[in-house]
């Protein structure tokens, strides 16, 4: 099994299943139906793989507010409690997947393991779909993983605030918005209090970064990012969505490239709004 950093392909996750330093996760969520992800993982899951809930588990709902936005970023005590009791430690293997694209929530748990500096940790290219598809073996045995000690922290220059995301772009920082193209315009807005954009954010859904339900080529994203970025450091560049989820997805395009450094504004459009005093700006930016 190699060192999986941002990808991996069924073809190759499925050889390494029964690898000891091999953590599954199923990221499987849906925003309509909040249980319906776990409910899918408790009838056929890939073989090993304990379920990370979005709202439960990857998010802290007692912290709304504050430019938190719909799925605050957890603390991270709690987040490395939940690593610990899913059998993960600081040398494993994890591999993330969701329904598809990896947009919810495969590339979430990517981004905060990476914010706690966790090298080994990798989307499945394709989820379960793709796993399906190729009739690779799935079960419905919920795993007792062995309980391990996870310590660590964020790193805090990773995660901005809505004053700190203001300020970088008054500096020039570039802010990528991950949403449908409709609801970057203001065109419609089903899940927050204000239709638009933050002044200043270029759209960027984050369906672009897809071919046929898996991610383009790193040297495709590469030339991509590269004119998004028009000259900028990859550092310099901010990733949003609705509320921090596929915003990550972004991210994870762009460390696939090679263009490491990427920040991510964690309470994103609904963070944004919280404050109506601040600035919304509708049309194609």
């Amino acid at each position: 099994m190699g060192g999986w950093r941002t990808l991996v392909s069924a073809e190759d996750l499925s050889q390494a299943l029964g690898d000891p330093g091999l953590v599954v996760v199923d990221c499987r969520f849906s925003l309509a139906d909040t249980d319906g992800g776990e409910a899918a993982w408790r009838q056929a899951h890939i073989p090993g793989a304990v379920y990370a809930h979005l709202d439960r588990d990857l998010s802290d709902h007692r912290r709304h507010g504050k430019g938190q936005g719909r799925h605050p970023w957890p603390e991270a005590a709690d987040f490395t409690a939940r690593l610990g009791a899913w059998g993960i430690g600081r040398d494993s293997q994890v591999v993330a997947y969701d329904a598809g694209d990896g947009g919810l929530a495969a590339a979430r748990l990517w981004f905060l393991l990476r914010a706690l500096r966790h090298e080994r940790v990798a989307v499945l290219d394709g989820g379960f779909a793709r796993w399906t598809a190729l009739g690779l073996p799935v079960d419905a045995t919920v795993p007792q993983p062995r309980a391990t000690e996870y310590r660590g922290e964020f790193d805090r220059s990773l995660l901005l605030d809505p004053a700190e995301v203001q300020r970088r772009l008054d500096g020039g920082a570039l802010l990528l918005d991950a949403r449908a193209p409709a609801r970057f315009r203001g065109d419609v807005e089903p899940l927050d209090k204000a239709a638009g954009h933050v002044p200043g954010a270029r759209n960027r859904p984050y369906a672009d970064n897809l071919d046929d339900g898996r991610f383009k080529s790193a040297e495709t994203l590469a030339s991509e990012y590269r004119a998004l970025l028009d000259g900028r450091d990859p550092s310099q560049a901010i990733a949003m969505c609705g509320s921090g989820v596929t915003a990550c997805h972004l991210l994870l395009a762009m460390e696939h490239a090679g263009l490491r450094g990427a920040k991510l504004f964690t309470g994103s459009w609904s963070g944004w709004v919280e404050d109506p005093q601040r600035p919304v700006a509708t049309g194609d930016g």
